[in-house]
């Protein structure tokens, strides 16, 4: 682990996008003792005689929303919201598509056909129509979304860890612990998982990227998060009508989501880089 931080500490970029990380998710855990308001009350004097939002001020940092709510504190929670489904979604799909891809490529046979078969099926339908299918069909909430993500976000992860697999299997080093007498669990725990722990650590690292994009996708088109739960998706599916004539409550989530999806890449880039040296300098 020191070596894997001492690599990863040259990378600048990718201790910025950690540093970033870090204080969107103190911002996001702390928001109940952070946040100047609750992010669900409105206030009388919130929105302007004629109904429109106030823009940001020393009172509401970053102005009120279309219900005269607090835009400064939405914005925190909403971190929360988006991160904890990130994360959630992003750690179920790398898990699915580990084990699917680990048991395909170390079985293989009629079992790993199969798999495989069902991962290309899967890989053949665009995955936004098909998580907005399921989160129509399921009645929306937080885990039904991270569970929706997770449903079509493994299939990648899924064939990387099956290509990496078949090339192990056939390493001399695995040859070896056979002619041993090692037994396949043996092979497979021991040997072979070992060397997949970077990949994963990689992928799983820059699919909380995607996840975080996926959730606001869902949540702007209505299937996501549902209120009163603050989500930055949401917020600007709320917010839409008003870009023109109250663009911060348009521009500061989605300015969010890609500040911390750029964050999420480029600290997997940072990883990849110090977990692989043949990759260091190709960015």
């Amino acid at each position: 682990m020191q070596g894997l931080w001492k690599q990863f500490r040259k990378d600048k970029a990718a201790l910025v996008g950690l540093a970033v990380i870090v204080a969107v998710v103190i911002a996001a855990a702390g928001a109940p003792w952070f946040a100047p308001f609750d992010p669900n009350e409105q206030f009388f004097d919130g929105l302007t005689i004629e109904g429109s939002p106030l823009p940001p001020s020393m009172r509401f940092l970053f102005g009120t929303d279309t219900l005269g709510r607090d835009q400064f504190s939405r914005v925190m929670y909403g971190g929360g919201t988006s991160l904890l489904i990130g994360i959630l979604a992003n750690g179920a799909a790398v898990m699915i598509g580990t084990m699917l891809g680990v048991t395909a490529g170390y079985v293989k046979g009629v079992v790993g056909a199969a798999i495989m078969r069902f991962t290309d099926l899967m890989m053949a339908f665009p995955a936004l129509l098909l998580g907005i299918a399921l989160a129509s069909l399921l009645k929306p909430s937080l885990f039904i979304v991270a569970l929706v993500i997770a449903l079509v976000n493994w299939v990648q992860i899924a064939r990387v860890i099956y290509a990496q697999t078949l090339a192990l299997s056939e390493r001399e080093f695995i040859e070896a612990a056979r002619a041993l007498g090692a037994g396949p669990w043996r092979v497979l725990l021991r040997h072979l998982v070992p060397h997949l722990v970077p990949t994963v650590l990689v992928y799983g690292t820059l699919g909380i990227a995607t996840t975080v994009l996926y959730e606001a996708t869902l949540s702007f088109l209505g299937v996501g998060v549902q209120p009163p739960t603050p989500s930055w998706g949401k917020m600007i599916f709320e917010s839409q009508s008003y870009y023109l004539t109250a663009p911060w409550l348009v521009f500061i989530p989605g300015a969010a989501i890609l500040i911390v999806a750029l964050a999420f890449n480029l600290v997997g880039d940072g990883l990849r880089d110090a977990l692989d040296p043949t990759q260091r300098g190709r960015r």
